[in-house]
């Protein structure tokens, strides 16, 4: 409509009746990403002037690079699966945290397909659900990336009209919880919102995404964007926000992986 257009091309859809919670509720799965729990020492929160921030670009080469590490009998998974295995096992080895420590790994997930029938296509609430991953640090660190992907991939595979049912009564036995953030890592793929084909009548553009890390919560969200490199590749970059001595043990661990 900023250029000129009468009406929406898709029409909204109000609808929230389609995502209210059962009467009564019933919670049908466990929700790890909402327990009240407290890790044992560390929490992994960060203050801003601390942080340093830094860009990564994963292309064909850096794909095929992490390709190596995974094994004939997880061969389905996707590029979002296999970088948030990837950037959450880096990250938890610069941490360095403790053996027994539990280490959380949240993503979004749309929901709109999960159910029958579907989702109309102009709602334009949210339908995101939040699977959790999680693993002590001791097998996170020191088992293979395999491990940590298989967890991936198991924890968004449950996502089902069924599980996202059970998050809405979740919601409402719990009063709208709030996932924890203590030993948290949250990675979101915004590589297909479209932000980088927005036209607003002065064409596309060169850049959309985020410019730097949250600053409200830092060091614990990273966003997957599309972009094109120097040599005109096309891929994802992703920044990431880590202490700085944190940061320089990160990329090294990163760079094992791609080398």
């Amino acid at each position: 409509m900023a250029q000129g257009a009468l009406e929406p091309s898709v029409l909204p859809v109000w609808q929230r009746e389609l995502l209210y919670a059962r009467d009564p509720p019933h919670i049908t799965f466990p929700h790890p990403e909402y327990d009240d729990v407290v890790n044992t020492k560390e929490i992994h929160i960060f203050a801003v002037n601390e942080m340093a921030d830094k860009s990564f670009f994963f292309g064909p080469t850096e794909m095929s690079a992490l390709r190596r590490f995974v094994p004939e009998n997880l061969q389905s998974f996707t590029t979002f699966e296999l970088l948030a295995a990837c950037l959450w096992r880096c990250r938890s080895i610069a941490l360095q945290p403790s053996p027994e420590e539990d280490m959380r790994l949240i993503f979004p997930v749309n929901a709109r397909d999960k159910f029958n029938p579907r989702i109309p296509i102009g709602y334009y609430g949210n339908c995101i659900v939040l699977p959790c991953v999680v693993s002590k640090a001791r097998d996170l660190c020191n088992k293979p990336l395999s491990h940590a992907l298989e967890l991936v991939m198991k924890a968004k595979s449950s996502v089902t009209e069924e599980y996202v049912r059970s998050t809405a009564d979740l919601m409402v036995v719990k009063g709208r919880a709030h996932y924890k953030l203590d030993s948290i890592f949250v990675v979101s793929n915004l590589t297909r919102a479209g932000f980088n084909k927005v036209n607003f009548g002065w064409g596309e553009p060169i850049y959309a995404g985020l410019a730097k890390d949250d600053k409200d919560i830092p060091g614990v969200f990273s966003n997957y964007m599309p972009s094109t490199n120097e040599h005109g590749e096309s891929g994802i970059v992703i920044i990431v926000g880590l202490p700085f001595l944190t940061m320089e043990k990160f990329v090294k661990q990163l760079n094992i992986l791609l080398e």
